[in-house]
């Protein structure tokens, strides 16, 4: 079997997002735009409220998914066809925007810590325009598979025999967030044609001859597996990986479409009020 080795590591980049929210980003930055499905990392870690209670207020999307998971925190949910969620630590939400969704997401909180993930995954052409969908994961729905050597909450694709809350048809989408003590290691099977990345959120961790520091994205080659070790202080990390789509990614904010005039729709529909067309559905995770 091929192991998969770094091909480029990341610095997370500071931004300001929404009302005023400071997030570190990775994927969708100048260093690099998508990893094919994926359009952008965003992770959330302070313990200032100035840096994330302003929040993410009413905003649209189309064209593609989106997945947000908390570590430690308490956000709100809530969007234009009446969905609401609440979503704290362990858990999680999977929005299919697809036509059209405006939503926002608030902080429950004025002070503490809040950490989190947002992670966007593109749609296939056939389906940035189908009726969106909604689904919202608790913390007790995600299988853990917890030994002294490893600790790894599925939210996303397969391990072991047990499968996550979270199914992407288009993608097959694997979404684990992985703890490994100092010394210890990992390795797990991909197919070989999907796209992977590693981002490292606590200590530091180790893919044959790359070292992965803190707050630092590694996207990875080809190849059939992924061995992965932490470093002295053990390590934390996400690992994700999907089938790309093979398509043209066209992105202004936050409309994705395969095409400039789509992107202009899409504008153009928000701006007269017809962005959303159907209303979301709802599924409990």
């Amino acid at each position: 079997m091929t192991d998969r080795q770094v091909t480029q590591l990341i610095r997370a980049l500071e931004v300001t997002e929404g009302a005023g929210v400071t997030v570190h980003r990775t994927l969708g930055t100048p260093a690099r735009r998508h990893l094919d499905p994926f359009l952008m990392l965003d992770h959330i870690s302070s313990d200032d409220p100035d840096d994330y209670v302003a929040g993410f207020p009413e905003h649209p999307h189309r064209g593609f998914n989106t997945f947000t998971y908390m570590l430690e925190g308490h956000m709100r949910h809530g969007d234009s066809m009446g969905n609401k969620g609440d979503l704290g630590p362990g858990g999680a939400q999977w929005m299919k925007a697809a036509s059209g969704v405006i939503h926002s997401e608030m902080p429950q909180q004025v002070e503490g810590s809040m950490r989190g993930f947002q992670l966007w995954i593109n749609l296939p052409a056939q389906e940035k325009m189908s009726d969106p969908a909604y689904q919202e994961i608790r913390p007790e729905s995600v299988p853990e598979i917890i030994n002294e050597h490893q600790r790894i909450r599925l939210l996303a694709g397969s391990y072991q025999g047990r499968s996550g809350p979270v199914v992407d048809p288009h993608t097959q989408a694997q979404i684990l967030d992985i703890t490994l003590p100092q010394g210890a290691g990992l390795t797990h099977k991909l197919p070989n044609e999907h796209n992977a990345l590693v981002y490292v959120f606590e200590g530091s961790a180790r893919i044959a001859e790359s070292n992965i520091p803190q707050h630092h994205l590694a996207v990875l080659s080809a190849g059939e597996t992924v061995q992965i070790s932490a470093g002295e202080n053990g390590a934390r990390f996400l690992l994700i990986a999907g089938r790309p789509l093979g398509e043209p990614i066209v992105q202004h904010g936050p409309f994705v479409m395969n095409s400039r005039e789509e992107i202009e729709q899409a504008m153009a529909d928000y701006r007269d009020g017809k962005l959303v067309r159907n209303k979301a559905s709802m599924v409990q995770g």
